[in-house]
């Protein structure tokens, strides 16, 4: 039995050491040879053993301490996006972030963690089964999810919004409500796209009104993106189509390489041999939760792992896709490998319960 646990967890952290290996050498690599990323390598690591403290604290304390007092840590995160739009500073567009002297730290993405916490505490405790219990269930984990949505799309914070949404339906997708409630949301979902698409092409002065300018371009750049010229995405595409398996072609200078564009500055960097490490420990460990996944009958650490789930592949996808041009640029960090202060913490968070959940 030790040794099984002892497998288990090599499993867990050995691809996410190579990942970090290969996020602080890239942050090496842009601290030495790109203006304005002086200080990522030294700001990576240390956010890197910041995370390590924080995964060693969750670790150590038992899961159900945190969903017992997941409605206060929402509610705190839900005012914290509040004041945010009062007190935050403005980066890249987004009024998103509280500035420190010395750090950033960005609430949106803290509420990716309150919110599977809170919803795996909401969903367990629904009653499970009939049309009324399934419409019940859907309502309340729409009206949670839509809460911080809310707050988020003032920033705007295209991305954080979606996740919440992907981390919902992870979560009611193991909850399993009746088939007839996604045809439902089918309908709703096309209706809605209808209505949008209509004030979008006919009518884009009222859309503009109702969601905002700022809101508006970011939504019109996911869009139109296959039609679109992006300088990022095209410095992107050179600096991997001239890359070699053992090296790369780090010349090309890519706006946003530490965060956004993290594959392509890898590949760049380090080679295509970089990329494929990273899709064999991403494929390692999207296996190892789903196995958790289906092994785990607790519900609350069931809803939990799937909404992590979710959240975790969503990210690698549309990151990966938006480097090589096939989805939109919409400001997704790649897990354990973009630099990133609160991401990064927020990612050690969820490990720090997924480790431990079997207790």
């Amino acid at each position: 039995m030790k040794k099984k646990k002892i497998l288990d967890k090599f499993i867990l952290f050995v691809p996410i050491l190579i990942l970090l290996t290969i996020s602080l050498l890239n942050m090496y690599y842009v601290s030495k040879n790109m203006s304005g990323y002086e200080n990522y390598f030294f700001k990576q690591t240390l956010w890197f053993c910041l995370g390590f403290v924080v995964l060693i604290f969750f670790f150590i304390i038992k899961p159900k301490i945190f969903f017992r007092y997941s409605k206060y840590f929402y509610l705190i995160n839900v005012i914290l996006l509040i004041l945010v739009l009062f007190f935050g500073t403005t980066i890249n567009g987004s009024k998103a972030w509280f500035n420190f002297k010395y750090f950033s730290f960005q609430p949106s993405e803290l509420m990716k963690f309150s919110l599977a916490l809170y919803l795996s505490e909401v969903l367990a405790k629904c009653k499970h089964g009939g049309i009324k219990n399934d419409f019940k269930t859907i309502l309340k984990a729409l009206f949670i999810t839509l809460i911080p949505s809310l707050f988020v799309f003032l920033e705007p914070d295209t991305g954080a919004i979606i996740i919440y949404f992907i981390i919902m339906i992870g979560m009611i997708l193991v909850y399993k409500v009746h088939f007839r409630w996604y045809i439902i949301l089918g309908v709703v979902l096309a209706i809605f796209i209808g209505i949008f698409g209509y004030l979008y092409f006919f009518n884009q002065d009222l859309l503009i009104d109702m969601i905002g300018t700022s809101f508006f371009y970011r939504v019109d750049r996911i869009l139109t993106f296959v039609n679109q010229d992006s300088f990022q995405l095209d410095r992107a595409l050179i600096s991997i189509g001239t890359s070699t398996l053992f090296g790369g072609s780090n010349g090309v200078y890519i706006p946003e390489a530490p965060t956004d564009f993290i594959v392509a500055l890898s590949i760049s960097n380090l080679g295509i041999i970089s990329f494929i490490i990273i899709l064999i420990c991403f494929f390692v460990l999207d296996f190892y939760f789903f196995i958790k996944l289906f092994k785990i009958n607790n519900k609350k650490n069931k809803y939990f792992i799937a909404g992590f789930l979710a959240m975790f592949i969503f990210a690698q996808i549309e990151n990966i896709g938006m480097n090589l041009g096939i989805f939109p640029i919409i400001g997704l960090p790649l897990p354990f490998v973009s630099y990133g202060g609160t991401n990064i913490i927020v990612y050690f968070m969820f490990l720090g319960i997924l480790a431990n959940i079997e207790k």
